[in-house]
């Protein structure tokens, strides 16, 4: 199990999952190489997980930049394989998994610092 730093928060996992897998087709390997690519390393710095996370962002735009909204792709593995989405669905779920993600950075923030709904 993975534990909850900021660190965990930023990396770019989800990213070429939703969008070069899904969305454009493009068979990549995990993130990370290890296993389903969600191992994180202890000794990768935040300097190193931002830039993996806007490596993906980029690439993820690259890929996407002549696709519709309503183009279909198809998820390949895992619990949902086979299931047809469109890149609109991708970009909904993405702000979704964002805002999650954004809610366990700001319960972080609250442990450290004990200023609530700033």
């Amino acid at each position: 199990m993975t534990a909850n730093t900021p660190l965990t928060l930023p990396d770019g996992r989800p990213i070429p999952h939703w969008f070069q897998r899904v969305a454009a087709g493009i068979d990549v390997p995990p993130v990370y190489g290890k296993g389903n690519g969600y191992v994180l390393d202890p000794e990768r710095g935040m300097g190193e997980a931002l830039a993996v996370w806007k490596r993906e962002i980029a690439r993820g735009e690259e890929v996407c930049a002549g696709l519709s909204l309503d183009d279909i792709g198809r998820i390949a593995d895992g619990p949902m394989a086979g299931l047809e989405v469109s890149l609109r669905w991708a970009y909904v779920h993405m702000i979704e998994e964002y805002a999650r993600h954004n809610g366990h950075a700001d319960i972080l923030r609250e442990r450290i610092d004990g200023v609530i709904g700033a």
